[in-house]
């Protein structure tokens, strides 16, 4: 119905047109079509004069009322090093376009105005003037040599690249339909590896190396990103599929995402994402509710986050790809960091896509030394009344008291832990699954406690400070119908005897 009445309408609207020709045919005949295209004239070049004033002050008004929500001005001031260098070159572009727009605007319509038909005017013949075409020609190539030469400057501060040595976080943000995949090293500092022939949607969404052991303690992000400040980062990015590009706003950061070749960028925040909105609190446009439905509910400034989008229209669901970024200080970020998960051990580990399945990753051995110290330290603290810590590195040979070498690692480090603690007295207690006779459990397993025992003494833990217990299968943490589950009671612990 709505569909029926517009064409009813523009149908009206055209026949309208016609019938006001018709007229002003009819009016020329009866005043002279000279006369009347002499009127017509005037009105035209009357409302190009009214055109130039209204329009002048259209854009000198809605500059001055929207200066606050454009970037570069107000509160939206570059939150990047880098950006400080864009908005300027931005403005020094504005500035000289500006008087250009401003003049040649007069100028096409006063001429149009000035120079409307007259019958008492002679047209002047005026085919040259090198003075004006000198003019012309000098001034806006003198203007645009000083802009290129700016602006070559800001690019090669924008895109220079970080030196290997020079400290710096890097990160690689990959764009596909209708999302980024952003990816971060883990402890190493590096990125491994990628692959586009090893991508899977199932398991590994990025097609990373999984020999390449850079790759072992990368994690990713989900719909938040985190950054710390006053930190360069280097952005690698990448796409999947079509055309996308990796658009920061605020810190000035745009650059496109192409299938098959590799960008990157680089800048660094120096506004958090709570400076900024605090920033932002002292504009009233910001003091509005965030939600026009809750008028009690948060302010704009304080629902404000930095966006990640594209910058390209990749599809019909390119409004999606909206990402949030959090700018935060260090220790903040570190403690980010260090709630982070590795894909490769969180997805990967010991299955049937692990090129590692079943051995010791040095990954593994830092995390367990952080853990055993983190537990050691708790233990000795006089809130914590458990003194009990699984040794969960310490291996054995099959049905024998032989340290496999892989035990050294968290040995060594429990060794360390009780030279700097010498006045703790513990005991190291073996334990065994149920198979096989109870009487040579207890003696396997009072054998492996002593081979703990004897090989912290070779690194110069006091001995009188340390007792070996067998428990044999009599202390049981899981049941023992299942492989899973013998194994689990198959440890060695370090119980605290005295602070």
């Amino acid at each position: 119905m709505i569909g029926l009445i517009a064409i009813l309408i523009v149908v009206l609207l055209a026949v309208i047109v016609v019938q006001l020709g018709r007229v002003s045919e009819l009016s020329a005949k009866i005043r002279g079509e000279e006369e009347v295209e002499f009127q017509k004239n005037n009105r035209t070049a009357f409302y190009m004069l009214v055109f130039l004033v209204v329009f002048l002050v259209f854009c000198v008004y809605s500059a001055i009322v929207y200066k606050d929500v454009m970037l570069g001005y107000g509160p939206h001031t570059s939150a990047s090093a880098h950006g400080i260098e864009l908005d300027s070159i931005f403005n020094v572009t504005l500035f000289f376009t500006g008087i250009v727009f401003v003049l040649t605007h007069i100028a096409l319509f006063w001429f149009s105005y000035k120079y409307r038909e007259d019958k008492n005017r002679k047209a002047t013949f005026f085919p040259h003037s090198t003075k004006l075409e000198v003019i012309w020609t000098v001034i806006p190539s003198i203007v645009l040599i000083f802009l290129v030469v700016r602006g070559l400057n800001v690019w090669n501060i924008v895109m220079s690249d970080v030196d290997p040595e020079e400290e710096h976080i890097e990160i690689e943000a990959t764009g596909y339909q209708f999302a980024w995949d952003i990816r971060y090293p883990g402890p190493d500092g590096k990125l491994g590896t990628k692959n586009f022939r090893l991508i899977d949607p199932g398991t590994n969404p990025l097609g990373q190396d999984w020999t390449d052991i850079k790759n072992i303690d990368d994690f990713h992000v989900g719909d938040k990103f985190v950054l710390p400040v006053n930190k360069k980062v280097r952005v690698r990015i990448n796409s999947k599929d079509v055309l996308h590009n990796f658009y920061l706003p605020h810190f000035r950061v745009k650059m496109d995402a192409v299938p098959g070749l590799p960008t990157y960028f680089i800048f660094t925040p120096t506004t958090t994402t709570a400076e900024y909105r605090e920033r932002l609190k002292d504009y009233p446009e910001w003091q509005v509710p965030a939600d026009p439905t809750e008028p009690d509910g948060p302010a704009r400034w304080e629902e404000f986050n930095y966006e990640l989008a594209c910058a390209e229209l990749c599809g019909k669901g390119h409004y999606s790809m909206r990402r949030i970024l959090e700018v935060v200080e260090e220790e903040e970020y570190e403690a980010w960091l260090a709630s982070q998960n590795s894909y490769y051990m969180s997805n990967i580990r010991n299955t049937d896509k692990d090129p590692f399945a079943g051995q010791l990753l040095d990954i593994e051995i830092l995390q367990r030394d952080k853990v055993l110290k983190e537990e050691f330290t708790s233990a000795l603290s006089d809130e914590v009344s458990s003194s009990l810590i699984r040794l969960s590195n310490v291996f054995f040979d099959s049905g024998s008291s032989v340290l496999q070498d892989q035990s050294k690692y968290e040995l060594n480090n429990l060794a360390s832990l009780l030279k700097a603690n010498s006045n703790v007295k513990v005991e190291l207690g073996g334990h065994t699954d149920s198979q096989g006779d109870d009487t040579n459990n207890r003696i396997l397993s009072q054998d492996r406690a002593q081979a703990v025992v004897n090989f912290l003494r070779t690194k110069g833990v006091n001995m009188a400070n340390m007792t070996a217990a067998g428990y044999g299968e009599t202390s049981p943490v899981e049941t023992n119908e299942t492989p899973e589950g013998r194994q689990a009671n198959r440890r060695t612990e370090l119980k605290i005897l005295s602070k």
